[in-house]
């Protein structure tokens, strides 16, 4: 028997507004897709906490035993600058900016996203799909679209035709607006000239003469909309009707929105049988934005090699950080929340190391059955990750007593209490204890803090040559001492 059939899942579903018991289209079986980057730019932090959420999710389907397809697509072509209708093709505008091809910026930020990913300890989807891959199929359901009389062609331009789509279907119902207000909140803007309403979106557009990403098609040299590739892709490879579609809140409206609108156009039905949206990621109470400087990249935050933070963190701690927080919730870095997550992280895998050398008795003072059952409870609602940890942490103090000799544990519920433990510590919640234990890195940062004392006392002394000697030594081993006002820190 599969655990999936004695844990009843339940997900917050995007399109109802309520959670509602999850039943996959076909038992024992998902099909899951989600909207992955557009390979212009190293990967932003608060896109790699989208993918975590959904590495997350992955990763508790499997564990309930379901056979799972997973799809996330790479946008390499296609996504204009502002999610606009009009302009220059993200890409290509990085491709002109830097002199190179425009597949050599999709290739360079396509294995920056990979290894961010694989640091963070993400399983691969088990399929990868790039827009680029996916011209033909997405030219042929264009042509069945204009068939069926939801789009029209202007000057080799293809857009769809939002009014008449909504006289037969609901167009807004995932973000919950109606199209008779988007009509009367709308100005005319310049470029807008070709399409019959400023709601109508692009399916195809002709590539002008300085366009250098085009492609042939029907009407003429072009390449597609954004919206487009999506609903090819996941059609393609799970089906005209799904289980699980997933992405970030800010793709709910225009992207999925249009996702929606052209998979009824084309097939007559709703493709998405639960839509899943993760939240945002601030910093220090901010949005994280290039232009302000409130932003930091995950190389950064794992070197230490910036002017945010007061040392060095490791990918399994800011992923425990990001667990913290449930996926719909937003959620803000700081120093201090890391700092505090590391402490956290450090606890969990010193309850490991304990909990392989307690001793066992002849009865036990904690119930884990009842814990264990608690953390599935956890998860079966809507994937909750903080309640998850709180019955983690329950478990570590449980674990601590037992040490300490004021209670006691058998032999089968140790061995219960471990596994389940390293099933929700590493398979669910993703987290890697790479190295040597917890206990090994607080004597070495004892050792290295006793260091930058002793570097203290000699610069006091005006002893430079031992300061710099400390200095230059630790760094030789890897060891990077910093300077700052707060006092001296340092990262590996």
């Amino acid at each position: 028997m599969h655990l999936y059939q004695n844990q009843q899942l339940k997900i917050y579903n995007s399109l109802s507004g309520k959670k509602e018991i999850f039943e996959p289209l076909n038992e024992g079986h998902i099909g899951m897709y989600v909207c992955g980057p557009t390979v212009y730019s190293n990967v932003h932090l608060g896109n790699c906490r989208t993918f975590m959420s959904f590495d997350m999710i992955f990763r508790y389907l499997r564990h309930l035993g379901y056979k799972v397809r997973y799809v996330r697509n790479i946008t390499d072509a296609g996504h204009l600058v502002d999610d606009a209708e009009d302009g220059e093709d993200k890409i290509a505008k990085k491709a002109r900016l830097e002199q190179l091809e425009p597949m050599e910026v999709v290739q360079r930020y396509t294995i920056d996203f990979h290894n961010i990913l694989e640091q963070f300890n993400f399983l691969p989807p088990s399929i990868e799909p790039t827009a680029t891959g996916h011209i033909i199929e997405q030219i042929e359901i264009i042509k069945d679209i204009l068939e069926k009389g939801f789009a029209y062609e202007v000057n080799g331009s293809v857009y769809f035709d939002v009014s008449k789509f909504n006289d037969s279907y609901e167009y807004g119902k995932l973000s919950g607006r109606k199209l008779e207000d988007m009509i009367a909140n709308t100005r005319e803007l310049a470029g807008q000239d070709e399409k019959k309403s400023p709601q109508d979106f692009a399916l195809w557009k002709k590539a002008e003469p300085q366009h250098i990403m085009r492609w042939p098609s029907p009407w003429g040299d072009g390449f597609p909309g954004w919206h487009l590739e999506c609903t090819a892709m996941s059609t393609k490879y799970l089906g005209e009707t799904f289980d699980i579609h997933g992405g970030g809140m800010d793709l709910k409206f225009p992207h999925h929105e249009c996702e929606i609108a052209q998979a009824e156009a084309c097939y007559g039905h709703s493709p998405v049988r639960y839509w899943m949206h993760a939240n945002m990621l601030t910093m220090n109470g901010k949005k994280m934005a290039k232009s302000t400087g409130n932003n930091i990249l995950p190389g950064d935050i794992f070197t230490g090699e910036n002017d945010i933070l007061s040392k060095a963190f490791s990918p399994s701690v800011v992923r425990f950080f990001m667990m913290q927080a449930h996926y719909t919730s937003i959620l803000d870095l700081s120093n201090d929340a890391l700092l505090a997550s590391e402490k956290g992280f450090s606890r969990l895998m010193d309850t490991l190391s304990t909990l392989e050398a307690l001793e066992t008795g002849t009865s036990s003072d904690f119930d884990v059955k009842a814990w264990k059952q608690q953390c599935y409870d956890a998860m079966n609602d809507d994937f909750n990750t903080p309640i998850l940890i709180a019955n983690l942490f329950e478990a570590v103090k449980h674990v601590n007593l037992i040490k300490e000799g004021k209670e006691s544990i058998t032999a089968g519920d140790k061995e219960t209490l471990t596994q389940s433990l390293n099933a929700f510590i590493f398979d669910i919640l993703g987290l890697e204890q790479k190295g040597g234990t917890s206990e090994d890195s607080g004597k070495l940062s004892g050792v290295v803090e006793l260091l930058i004392q002793l570097r203290k006392d000699a610069r006091e002394n005006k002893d430079f040559a031992t300061s710099d000697k400390i200095r230059d030594q630790l760094a030789e081993l890897g060891i990077q001492l910093k300077d700052g006002k707060e006092g001296t820190t340092f990262s590996i």
